[in-house]
């Protein structure tokens, strides 16, 4: 099993930034699909969380209507497009996949730093 994100780096205040986690070893569609973060000296917090279709999606207050989760099956890939950027949304972005309590998967993370 194996969750790779990419796309981080270092944002002026109010740019974009779009993640992707590619997977690979498990039937990505059967996962439901998330991006979790953490700052330096804060706990991790779940950002946003994709069905496993698609069909619905859910986000953390602090990011909603500036981020946007999406899932693409044939690609075995999540995206995270990240807009009007903050610089509390500095953290490490973790792509994370779960069936089940036991069938959850987390990426190594990719740096986002937003500062100017």
């Amino acid at each position: 099993v194996q969750l790779v994100e990419s796309g981080g780096g270092l944002v002026q205040p109010g740019g974009s930034l779009r993640l992707s986690c590619t997977a690979s070893g498990f039937t990505f569609s059967s996962y439901a699909m998330s991006w979790y973060r953490q700052a330096p000296g804060k706990e991790r917090e779940l950002v946003a969380v994709i069905s496993r279709f698609g069909w619905s999606a859910d986000y953390a207050d602090s990011v909603k209507g500036r981020f946007t989760i999406s899932r693409d099956n044939a690609k075995n890939t999540v995206y995270l497009q990240m807009n009007s950027l903050k610089p509390e949304d500095t953290a490490v972005y973790y792509c994370n996949a779960r069936a089940t309590a036991s069938l959850d998967y987390r990426g190594q993370g990719t740096q986002v730093t937003v500062s100017s």
